[in-house]
């Protein structure tokens, strides 16, 4: 259990810290606006930003620029603090397990968010341009980033009831101590 969390930990830190890059915040950006959860924390509508796309370790002046206008660095900065903050939370399982417990229900609501973009972005499957491999279930680099959180749902399901039955188990002993 220990390595699994450990596992979450590591990822989360990671991927919560690539979010202050500007290459990870760009590439979010055809996730989050064609999200219904998260598209109004753009100023621009989905599929502008097909006009604005640099690839990844690209630097296109103009197209930074939009991004600036779109408010996708402060929303990648936003997202990446609290993708940190879930990793931390799932670290403090050994000091604190009820925070661990909703750091891990919390990121089941993020991979479920996360997972919902397979629906959402068009860019997550390959597209049809003569290749008879296109569509579902062709992943994408965005489908195959996505689908990665069928596992770290599950391991936040699990870890999460191992967190909640650790707190139980701490509580029922001071219960049982202070009598």
């Amino acid at each position: 259990m220990g390595m699994l969390r450990l596992g979450l930990v590591i990822v989360l830190v990671w991927i919560g810290g690539l979010k202050f890059a500007t290459y990870e915040a760009d590439g979010i950006v055809p996730l989050v606006a064609n999200s219904p959860f998260m598209s109004f924390l753009y100023h621009h509508p989905a599929p502008e930003y097909r006009q604005h796309m640099n690839k990844e370790g690209q630097v296109v002046p103009a197209n930074q620029q939009w991004n600036e206008s779109n408010g996708t660095y402060p929303v990648s900065y936003s997202l990446g603090v609290i993708i940190v903050s879930l990793g931390i939370m799932i670290a403090l399982y050994p000091i604190w397990p009820q925070i661990s417990t909703v750091g891990s229900f919390l990121l089941i609501l993020m991979a479920l968010t996360t997972l919902s973009f397979l629906v959402t972005t068009p860019e997550a499957w390959v597209p049809g341009l003569g290749d008879p491999h296109h569509g579902f279930p062709y992943l994408s680099g965005a489908g195959r980033l996505v689908v990665k959180d069928c596992i770290m749902l599950g391991a936040a399901i699990v870890t999460m009831a191992d967190a909640a039955k650790a707190y139980l188990r701490r509580s029922a002993y001071s219960q049982r101590r202070s009598m």
